[in-house]
């Protein structure tokens, strides 16, 4: 078998070649007037532009629209799914996590989180994506699962956090109408255990992401231990490289994001045990254009019958 890989569709160095300023008219590469409908980033084109490059795989990011409100309007989905079924393109999203905090007590915030949730799922629902790649926790949270001052009292904060984002992922499903495995919750910075419980409790897929378990953001789990745990729900891989060492003074040095070859994820048996498994879910590639192609190349050096050429 071969695995099925693609790319993130939010590519900061070919945005710009999308912009659109105010004012500036530019022949649309996909029919139709993009500034004429207030687009400040032409989506659909920088997807075009992808599929030339070879990616039919992509996941696309609603955040896109912190910058450019306008970008993921009717227009703009309309030729998204136009050019879906013409290149023969797949799709998945990744939910919005930019400034969003569904596991906040505070329910002001909270409840504004699900509503941007909500609005995305909605918003691209017509494009019919593959799998919705959630953060059910978000940086607050990442910042009280690590902070020190609380070790004593760590269980009780993060059920707080834990209670809260199960509010929320039951109130994304009642209303998007969404079934459970078409959200996958992805492995953040945030306790594996109480992420895979999460995933558990509302019967949803999961989101695992390599790099950052190897990066070590999901304490206490190793990625060959993850993989085994996440099998029989895992819908979706984030792929990258990422390192953590620590120094003889006890500093800590991690990186993630990185091409793959060029930090600590085992790629060769991790791909083992995802073809051993059968796994036919989408592997997106969390990584630059240039970092998947060499990434791609460096995957089908090492198993060739696994990357197709």
């Amino acid at each position: 078998m071969t695995l099925r890989f693609g790319i993130e569709h939010m590519q900061a160095s070919l945005l710009m070649q999308h912009y659109r300023a105010p004012g500036i008219q530019r022949t649309p590469s996909l029919g139709g007037d993009s500034e004429a409908h207030g687009l400040d980033v032409d989506v659909a084109a920088l997807a075009a532009q992808l599929a030339d490059l070879g990616f039919r795989l992509m996941e696309l990011n609603p955040d896109l629209t912190i910058f450019f409100p306008h970008c993921y309007d009717l227009p703009a989905l309309r030729r998204l799914g136009d050019l879906k079924h013409q290149r023969n393109l797949e799709y998945t999203v990744h939910l919005p996590l930019w400034s969003l905090e569904p596991s906040t007590p505070m329910q002001a915030v909270r409840e504004g989180s699900v509503d941007t949730l909500v609005d995305a799922v909605l918003r691209v629902a017509p494009l019919e994506p593959e799998i919705y790649v959630l953060h059910a926790t978000g940086a607050l949270a990442a910042e009280f699962a690590r902070m020190r001052a609380l070790e004593k009292v760590r269980p009780m904060v993060l059920g707080l956090f834990v209670a809260q984002a199960q509010r929320s992922i039951q109130q994304l499903l009642e209303r998007t109408g969404l079934r459970p495995r078409q959200v996958a919750i992805e492995t953040i910075e945030f306790p594996f255990d109480l992420t895979i419980a999460l995933a558990e409790e509302f019967d949803l897929s999961v989101c695992l992401d390599a790099g950052h378990i190897v990066a070590g953001y999901t304490t206490g789990v190793t990625l060959e231990e993850a993989l085994q745990r996440v099998l029989p729900r895992l819908g979706e891989v984030h792929l990258h490289d990422a390192y953590r060492t620590v120094g003889p003074e006890g500093s800590v040095h991690v990186a993630d994001h990185l091409a793959l070859g060029n930090g600590e994820v085992p790629v060769g048996p991790f791909l083992d045990g995802l073809a051993d498994a059968g796994f036919s879910g989408p592997i997106i590639l969390e990584l630059t254009v240039e970092e998947a192609r060499d990434s791609l190349a460096a995957m089908r050096a090492l198993r060739p019958g696994l990357v197709a050429s």
